[in-house]
């Protein structure tokens, strides 16, 4: 799940070591294949598939399985799936919006395991254009806070304003543990190669849909939505789950302490 709230970061962080690995691995190596499919095997001239790369190497997917993918995707080896992007639009319980982005090579396959997740957790499907315009097209790079720089001094918010901000970046967002870089969608590899030449490390780079208008959460709304959520990323063929439910530090404190 991906959105402005912290508990994206939270997600993100954990998914590294969530026992759902092999699951996690599967769709990134998705991505790859994509985008060596649409823009060829050199990551050096396709930004889209050098990030894909690098999201897939810091989740620890065995380099092995990178090359292959990039093999299969670009037409060098054989094997390579047709996937398909379809994007499908719902509600979580409290009227919170979900744009989920699918990369499958079945449409009756995704269409029903979204539509299960969905009605199996209080939520529904809705009309396409329904939710959409909640969210924007964004880029976004989350950089974590504990780390030194090149210059061998602390990482802090002023330090990562200076090398982001000529590079397009519109705001940086305090997640706890790391930092939320927002930029245009056309300026986030100009953003991540800044943060390179800087010497700063960054999680992932990457094209996002950022909500513009957020639900506030309490307790019990905020694992109804978590629980739809996880339930649609259970599906192979689910790559994305956006949401716009908030939740504050309290709540997500409260939902860490029943873990």
């Amino acid at each position: 799940m991906a959105g402005h709230s912290k508990w994206a970061t939270t997600k993100h962080k954990k998914a590294a070591i969530d026992a759902k690995r092999g699951k996690l691995f599967a769709k990134l190596i998705k991505n790859i294949e994509v985008a060596a499919r649409t823009g060829g095997g050199d990551p050096s001239g396709n930004p889209t598939l050098y990030d894909a790369i690098q999201k897939a190497k810091k989740s620890s997917v065995p380099n092995t399985n990178i090359d292959n993918a990039v093999k299969r995707g670009s037409g060098a080896t054989a094997g390579g799936a047709d996937w398909e992007t379809i994007v499908y639009e719902g509600y979580a319980p409290g009227g919170v919006a979900l744009f989920i982005e699918c990369l499958t090579d079945n449409r009756n396959r995704a269409a029903t395991e979204v539509r299960t997740a969905l009605t199996r957790n209080g939520g529904q499907l809705a009309d396409p254009g329904s939710v959409a315009y909640v969210f924007d097209r964004k880029g976004v790079v989350i950089v974590p806070k504990e780390q030194e720089t090149g210059a061998g001094s602390a990482l802090d918010e002023d330090s990562l304003l200076e090398v982001v901000l000529e590079a397009g970046a519109e705001e940086v967002n305090d997640h706890g543990e790391a930092w939320q870089i927002v930029s245009e969608a056309t300026d986030f590899v100009a953003v991540r190669t800044a943060l390179q030449e800087a010497g700063i490390d960054y999680d992932s780079a990457e094209a996002s849909w950022v909500p513009n208008l957020q639900v506030p959460l309490d307790a019990d709304g905020a694992r109804k939505m978590i629980r739809v959520v996880e339930a649609l990323e259970d599906s192979d063929d689910v790559q994305d789950v956006y949401a716009n439910g908030d939740i504050s530090d309290e709540v997500l404190a409260e939902l860490e302490a029943e873990d």
